[in-house]
């Protein structure tokens, strides 16, 4: 294995650097550096790092290690299993930390704080999937639930099917999420059509669909700001 110091000199391990100008200073092939510990014979902790980015899924940064999986990791030479459950462990760490800290400043009434919180939780789907909100009579969060998973351009779901679950949870009101899996939030026709099907439905049962929003890379799109429900 190689070693950090044959390499760099001490004021540039990241380690050591992490020490003396604190984590906003590494680069994220550091960061990852600092939990890979080592290398290869061939390979700094760094250059590691440096090869797992321009690896990850869609070249996309510290964000590809969402879509790694264990077998994966290991594919790369250095990476053995007990490296790659670290790796996405902190993955895990990280989309959990992001999704506690959106809680926090949740409000149903507000589209930004909802698209916030479930920002981190659907935006890494490689397909499209439907979640249903259901709200108490005090816009509280009852419960969610994935009502389809669908294909990487489409995701089916029926009207009945999300009043029935409505109706079963006890939902004074309801609201729909769903992702694009091309980061692009612009609602489809299908997504107007089904939006347009559910509110109907929505409005004679006395279960009102208070929005759906539409989740793309960090960014999203709410029917109700757009004027579309």
């Amino acid at each position: 294995m190689s070693d950090f110091k044959e390499i760099y000199a001490k004021e540039d391990l990241p380690y050591d650097k992490f020490k003396r100008l604190g984590p906003a200073s590494l680069t994220d092939a550091e960061l990852l550096a600092i939990i890979l510990r080592t290398g290869t014979r061939d390979k700094t902790p760094v250059d590691l790092g440096k090869e797992i980015l321009v690896n990850s899924w869609q070249k996309s940064g510290l964000l590809g290690l969402y879509h790694y999986s264990i077998k994966e990791l290991m594919q790369i030479s250095g990476i053995g299993e007990v490296k790659a459950i670290q790796l996405l462990c902190i993955a895990e760490i990280a989309k959990r930390t992001a999704f506690m800290q959106a809680r926090l400043g949740l409000s149903f009434d507000s589209p930004e704080t909802v698209a916030a919180y479930y920002m981190e939780r659907m935006r890494h789907f490689e397909t499209e999937q439907v979640l249903l909100v259901l709200l108490d009579n005090k816009n509280r969060l009852i419960e969610d639930v994935i009502l389809s998973k669908g294909t990487v351009n489409s995701s089916l779901v029926s009207p009945r099917e999300v009043f029935l679950r409505a109706l079963r949870g006890n939902a004074v009101s309801i609201m729909i999420l769903h992702n694009h899996p091309s980061g692009d939030p612009t609602p489809s026709r299908n997504d107007r059509l089904i939006t347009s099907k559910i509110k109907e439905v929505s409005d004679l049962i006395d279960i009102p669909l208070i929005d759906h929003i539409i989740i793309g890379d960090n960014r999203f799109i709410s029917f109700k700001q757009k004027g579309l429900l």
